[in-house]
C-alpha cells in the first residue's frame, strides 16, 4: 500500500466529512424514526421497511446511476472552469431525475400492493405486513418529486466541492421531520395519531421545506452549474448520448447490486416471521450509521480526482489513485471498530422490538462491521473508475460476483440449509473479495485514466 501526505488526506477528509455528517445525521433522523414506529410493533415495522426496500431501488437509480452518470462530466469539467459543461450536465440530471420521479410516484400511489408482496413471500405474516407497507406507501409516493429536485441540486454542489450547504440544509430537513414523526406518529400536541400514515406525512413536509430552500439557494448564489428554468432543455445530444451511455453501465452494474440484495433480502424474510423483517431493518439502520463512509470515499475521489483528470494531470491523477485506495482501508478499520461499538445502541433504540428481532439486528451489525475494511476498499475501487469514465469495471465485477456467486450462493443456503439470515449473510458476502480481487486486475488497464471534459468540450 502507498500511502500519501497529510495534506492530501486533509483535504480527502474535508471533503468526504460534511458529506458523511449530513448522511449520519438523516441516519441517525432515520434511526429515531425506527425508535417510534418500532413502538407500534413489529407489523408495522415490517410494513415500513418492506416499502423502504422497494423504495431503495428507486433512491440507488437516482443517486448512483443518473446523478452519478452526470456526475462524471460535472467534476471534469470543474476542472476544466468549463461553466457551460457544467450547466448542460445540470439539466441533464434534471430532466431524467425529473421523469424518473414521476413514474415511480405514479406506482406507489396506484397499487404498490403485489410488488410489496413479493418481499415478503413465505413470511408468516405477509399479509399483515404488505397492509402496513401499502398504506405508508401510497402517502410516501409524494415526497419523490421535491426528492429527486434535491437530489440533481445536492449532488451538484458536491460534485463542484461545495458540501457544507448541502449539510445545513439537509440537517434543517432531518429535524423537521423529527419533529414531524413525534407528532403525527403518535398524536402529540392534539395532532390526530396517524402511526405509520403520520411517518409518512412528516417526511413529506420536510422535503417540501428542503427543495424550497435549495431552489432559494441556487438562484441566490448562482453556482458555475446554474441554469435558468427556461433554459433546461438546452443539452447538447451528444452529450446526452455520451453520458446516457457511460449510465446504462452503471446501471447494469448497480441495478445487478440491488437486484441481488433485493432478491436476498426476500429470501432472509421467508427464515420466519415479522421477528426477522424487523430484526434485519433494525441491523440495517444500525449499520447505515457507518456505512456513511462509503459516500464520503466517493465524494472526496469524485472531486479531487475528477478535477486532476479535468485539468488534464493524469500522472497526478495515477498517483492519486494508489493514496486513496490505500487511505480507504485504513478509513474501514475505523468505521469497523465504530461499527462494533454501534451495536449497544440496539437495547436503547430497539426496546419495543421482540428479544428475537433484536438478536437477528445485533448479529447483523456485527458482520456488517467486520467487513468494513474490504467494502471501502471496494468502494475506492469503484470511485476511481467512474470518475475517469470507465463504467465497464462495474459492470464485470458486479456480474461475476453477483450473478454468479452471491445469488446461486444464497438458493443454496436458503434451500438446503436452515441457517438463519444473519449467518446467511456473513457467508454470501464473501463474494464481495472476487470484487475486490476482479477490480484491482481491471484498475491496472487504466482505462479510467482520461480527461473527459477535454474529449467532450462544450
Amino acid at each position: 500500500m502507498k500511502f500519501g501526505t497529510a495534506s492530501f488526506y486533509k483535504r480527502a477528509l474535508s471533503i468526504a466529512l460534511p458529506v458523511m455528517a449530513q448522511l449520519l445525521i438523516q441516519n441517525l433522523v432515520s434511526l429515531i424514526d425506527n425508535f417510534m414506529v418500532a413502538g407500534l410493533g413489529d407489523i408495522k415495522m415490517s410494513g415500513v421497511n418492506v416499502a423502504g426496500q422497494i423504495n431503495f431501488v428507486f433512491l440507488v437509480l437516482i443517486n448512483n446511476v443518473l446523478c452519478n452518470g452526470g456526475g462524471i462530466f460535472m467534476s471534469q469539467y470543474k476542472g476544466a472552469c468549463d461553466k457551460n459543461g457544467m450547466s448542460q450536465v445540470f439539466r441533464y440530471k434534471l430532466i431524467v431525475c425529473l421523469t424518473t420521479g414521476a413514474a415511480f410516484t405514479a406506482f406507489c400511489a396506484v397499487n404498490p400492493a403485489p410488488v410489496l408482496g413479493l418481499m415478503v413471500r413465505g413470511n408468516s405474516a405477509a399479509a399483515e405486513i404488505v397492509a402496513e407497507a401499502a398504506a405508508y406507501e401510497r402517502v410516501i409516493a409524494w415526497t419523490w418529486i421535491p426528492m429527486v429536485i434535491t437530489t440533481v441540486i445536492t449532488s451538484s454542489l458536491r460534485e463542484t466541492g461545495e458540501v457544507r450547504v448541502p449539510l445545513i440544509i439537509s440537517v434543517s430537513a432531518t429535524l423537521i421531520n423529527t419533529i414531524g414523526n413525534y407528532i403525527l406518529i403518535y398524536g402529540h400536541f392534539g395532532a390526530p395519531r396517524l402511526e405509520v400514515t403520520g411517518a409518512a406525512i412528516a417526511t413529506i413536509i420536510a422535503r417540501t421545506a428542503e427543495v424550497i430552500t435549495f431552489i432559494i439557494y441556487i438562484n441566490v448564489k448562482r453556482p458555475d452549474f446554474f441554469t435558468h428554468v427556461r433554459d433546461i432543455f438546452k443539452v447538447r445530444l451528444s452529450l446526452v448520448g455520451t453520458i446516457l451511455v457511460k449510465s446504462a453501465m452503471i446501471a447494469v452494474s448497480e441495478m445487478t447490486w440491488v437486484g441481488s440484495e433485493t432478491i436476498s433480502t426476500a429470501l432472509y424474510n421467508s427464515r420466519g416471521g415479522a421477528e426477522i423483517v424487523s430484526g434485519m431493518a433494525a441491523g440495517f439502520a444500525i449499520a447505515n450509521l457507518f456505512f456513511v463512509s462509503f459516500s464520503g470515499i466517493f465524494t472526496s475521489t469524485g472531486v479531487i480526482m475528477g478535477t486532476t483528470l479535468g485539468a488534464g494531470k493524469l500522472e497526478e491523477a495515477r498517483v492519486q489513485k494508489s493514496w486513496i485506495e490505500s487511505g480507504s482501508v485504513i478509513f474501514g478499520i475505523f468505521f469497523g471498530l465504530l461499527g462494533c461499538a454501534s451495536i449497544l445502541l440496539i437495547p436503547l433504540v430497539y426496546a419495543n422490538l421482540s428479544t428475537a428481532a433484536r438478536a437477528v439486528s445485533r448479529g447483523l451489525v456485527f458482520t456488517a462491521a467486520a467487513y468494513m475494511p474490504l467494502w471501502c476498499l471496494a468502494n475506492a475501487q469503484f470511485a476511481v473508475s467512474r470518475t475517469g469514465g470507465d463504467t465497464t469495471m462495474g459492470v464485470i465485477v458486479d456480474l461475476t460476483a453477483n450473478l454468479l456467486i452471491y445469488l446461486p450462493g444464497m438458493f443454496l443456503l436458503t434451500k438446503f440449509t436452515t441457517l438463519g439470515p444473519v449467518a446467511m449473510y456473513a457467508i454470501v458476502k464473501l463474494s464481495d473479495v472476487e470484487k475486490v480481487i476482479v477490480a484491482s486486475v481491471w484498475l491496472k488497464k487504466e482505462r479510467w485514466l482520461k480527461n473527459l471534459a477535454k474529449e467532450n468540450a462544450v
